[in-house]
């Protein structure tokens, strides 16, 4: 079995907080076998991962910002447009025969698909159901609950936007180290979760930057009409 972290930023996101480098070493210390990069709405981090050599299968991938929430696409180097409805945004990763996961679909404040678009669980490949950035786990207990009544492959990511989180969620996958081999078995089913809780001092501190970053930014463009 491979452990694998499958929702980890970098500093390409804009709430990112650790180097691409300093994720793939922190991976290494932890044992993994494979990330995947999924930075927002971006691309960069992943493409940059896979040119640094490392013992860590670099996964690459995207976490985009659609009409609905957020959805985790894998397997891919060219950037998802954001935006656009959930199914469409599937449809698209489908076309580009890569793997789509629903991540915290029921976590309050974190841009859950689930919350707000009931189909959104039906049609992606597989639900993050273990995700380390909660306060009290009932989110993920839904997401367990409902994925496994669906017949969806069930995951874990740490979705760590530092480094010292990486592997804080994980997913165990019964393949072959490759990326093509990886997505498949996820696909297929072969796959079981676990991890840790992310501290919640260090949620808060995160939430409350993103907070403040989403506030400024409101108040440039209005300053800017």
């Amino acid at each position: 079995m491979l452990a694998c972290d499958l929702h980890v930023h970098t500093s390409y996101s804009r709430d990112g907080e650790s180097s691409v480098e300093e994720i793939l070493r922190q991976a290494a210390a932890e044992g993994l076998d494979a990330i995947a990069i999924t930075d927002h709405d971006s691309v960069e981090g992943a493409k940059k991962a896979l040119t640094i050599p490392s013992p860590v299968l670099v996964i690459p991938g995207i976490e985009v910002s659609t009409k609905q929430g957020h959805l985790l696409v894998l397997g891919v180097t060219e950037v998802i447009p954001a935006g656009l409805d959930v199914v469409t945004t599937v449809r698209i990763a489908r076309e580009m025969n890569a793997l789509a996961i629903l991540p915290h679909p029921y976590h309050v404040w974190r841009h859950g698909v689930a919350r707000r678009k009931k189909v959104g669980m039906n049609v992606v490949d597989a639900v993050e159901v273990f995700n380390s950035r909660y306060i009290v786990g009932s989110a993920n207990k839904k997401a367990a609950r409902i994925a496994k009544r669906l017949g969806k492959p069930c995951v874990g990511g740490s979705d760590a936007h530092n480094a010292k989180f990486v592997g804080f969620g994980r997913t165990y996958v019964d393949a072959e180290k490759n990326v093509p081999a990886i997505l498949d078995a996820i696909r297929a089913g072969r796959v079981s979760y676990g991890g840790r809780k992310t501290p919640l001092r260090t949620y808060t501190r995160q939430s409350i930057n993103n907070t403040w970053r989403k506030i400024k930014r409101i108040t440039r463009h209005i300053q800017l009409r």
